[in-house]
């Protein structure tokens, strides 16, 4: 096992650690830094692991260091540290927006780095990320990278660091998309007269079960919506009033917003910060 060094000890690095953890990984070789002390003594207690409360001291025991700070933060912290790397740990990033051209500059260059956008459903283990690799990042380090994604669910690989901002557009900002209908089906069902909590309740398992069965199945979820969508029936009249308000097309522009202001966020703070 590598030791592994968090610095900041927000939502995603606890949910990192504490899934490592619960797959086996020894509580021993993870390591947590951040500057809020009393966060970092409530995951002590909670973890068993060690904490810090100096980046460089814990850059210096760590053979993976994942930055988990706050995007406007990070290029202060990666310029604390950038004397400090001599040997050279893998770095993994889940600082949303920030490319890893400019990470790799804030830390005096040529560093191993991974990009990932994570998502939300991590918290629970039901994660889904999407990571870029560097070209300095080898097999060895690449599979070690998917092993502490894994620990909250599971790792999609890009070859371009363009389609990070696809994948943001997906899965980084997609659990909003889906509370969204989730929020618009409760009041629907309200509105036909279900009480609130029958009506919440009737469309979060919904969406549960239909997506563990959409991954469970083999078929695409084109033709689970086909085969549940009789001619005439209710379904279908629900679809069809969908495609006539153009459903799709309103997904579309939406994940396209998305992509694009990803990309802007991506260029103002390369160009803002840390120059």
């Amino acid at each position: 096992m590598q030791k592994i060094g968090f610095i900041g000890a927000g939502n995603m690095a606890y949910a990192l650690a504490s899934g490592l953890i619960s797959n086996g990984y020894g509580k021993d070789f993870i390591k947590i830094s951040d500057v809020n002390k009393a966060l970092l003594s409530q995951i002590n207690t909670q973890l068993g692991v060690e904490i810090f409360d100096n980046n460089i001291a814990l850059a210096s025991a760590s053979e993976i260091l994942i930055l988990a700070v706050k995007p406007q933060n990070l290029a202060q912290v990666c310029q604390e540290l950038s004397s400090n790397l001599e040997q050279k740990p893998l770095i993994i990033s889940i600082a949303a927006g920030v490319k890893s051209i400019d990470i790799d500059r804030w830390l005096g260059g040529n560093q191993a780095l991974v990009r990932v956008m994570p998502n939300t459903p991590a918290l629970v283990g039901q994660g889904i990320s999407g990571a870029f690799a560097n070209n300095l990042v080898n097999a060895q380090q690449k599979s070690a990278a998917t092993t502490i994604l894994n620990a909250i669910g599971e790792c999609v690989w890009v070859e371009n660091e363009n389609l990070i901002n696809a994948v943001t557009a997906v899965s980084g900002s997609g659990p909003a998309y889906f509370f969204l209908m989730l929020e618009a089906m409760t009041k629907a069902g309200v509105d036909l007269g279900l009480e609130q909590a029958a009506a919440e309740k009737l469309s979060i398992q919904t969406a549960l079960g239909s997506a563990v069965m959409a991954s469970k199945s083999s078929d695409s979820p084109k033709v689970l919506r086909e085969k549940v969508s009789s001619p005439g029936g209710t379904t279908q009249a629900a679809i069809n009033s969908f495609q006539q308000q153009n459903f799709e097309q309103i997904v579309s522009a939406a994940m396209l917003a998305a992509f694009d202001r990803a990309k802007e966020i991506g260029d103002e703070i390369g160009d803002e910060i840390g120059k």
